[in-house]
């Protein structure tokens, strides 16, 4: 399911502009995290609050090794929402939560670095 991490390679083919626009990328405050025990690779289960608009939605979430559960709600993060829901074990993921890996691999989640409101879409 996901793409090369290694900051080292080659750039992805071109695609056209209107492709880009097609992919809705939008900030959420995150409302809710749980544990997600049942996920095969550890994760979260999170609750997102992108505005009236898209309301909240649910995301799992790979990010236990950088992350404490205590911390995460309230921190804005970004998310695919117009991705079909996904089916992880038995909890539905509506959105894809975004983040880029670090040094070892592990996901660091990507949000803006002031706050901006929910529902705000990525241009």
């Amino acid at each position: 399911m996901h793409i090369n991490h290694d900051a080292g390679a080659a750039a992805a083919p071109e695609i056209a502009f209107d492709d880009f626009l097609r992919v809705d990328i939008r900030i959420g405050t995150i409302v809710e995290a749980e544990p997600f025990p049942e996920a095969r690779k550890p994760a979260f289960k999170l609750k997102i609050d992108f505005g009236p608009a898209i309301g909240i939605k649910r995301s799992s979430a790979q990010i236990v090794a950088r992350y404490a559960l205590e911390e995460l709600p309230g921190r804005q993060v970004a998310a695919v929402v117009n991705f079909p829901p996904r089916q992880i074990g038995k909890f539905m993921s509506e959105v894809l939560t975004l983040g880029f890996a670090d040094e070892a691999g592990e996901v660091i989640l990507f949000a803006p670095d002031h706050a901006v409101p929910n529902g705000s879409r990525l241009f």
